[in-house]
């Protein structure tokens, strides 16, 4: 299934330079950062509320929305979902508690 996550990400790549009359991608790149992670947000809260009212069809067309648009902000900030997903390898089979706690925040 993470083949379809690194196509994603390769298609967000290149379309960050395209026309944004012409790409959704190229038009957020071209509001700028603070507007790609909006919108984020923006898909979070939708999630959350497909989630409380417990509406599955919802939530997993808002899980996507959110998983692109995330990949939109990472790809922005030089990051792949190969950082991401090499990341949650580090922490499997570490307890959330223990994991949490081990960070320097």
């Amino acid at each position: 299934m993470t083949d379809i996550l690194k196509k994603l990400d390769n298609t967000i790549r290149e379309r960050r330079s395209a026309d944004p009359a012409s790409s959704y991608v190229a038009s957020l790149r071209a509001k700028g950062r603070a507007k790609m992670a909006e919108k984020l947000g923006e898909e979070a809260v939708e999630a959350v509320i497909s989630a409380v009212q417990d509406d599955k069809t919802g939530m997993t067309g808002e899980a996507a929305d959110v998983l692109f648009h995330l990949m939109v902000l990472l790809a922005d900030m030089d990051l792949s979902i190969d950082d991401v997903l090499t990341e949650l390898a580090r922490r499997e089979g570490l307890s959330g508690i223990t994991e949490k706690a081990s960070r320097k925040d």
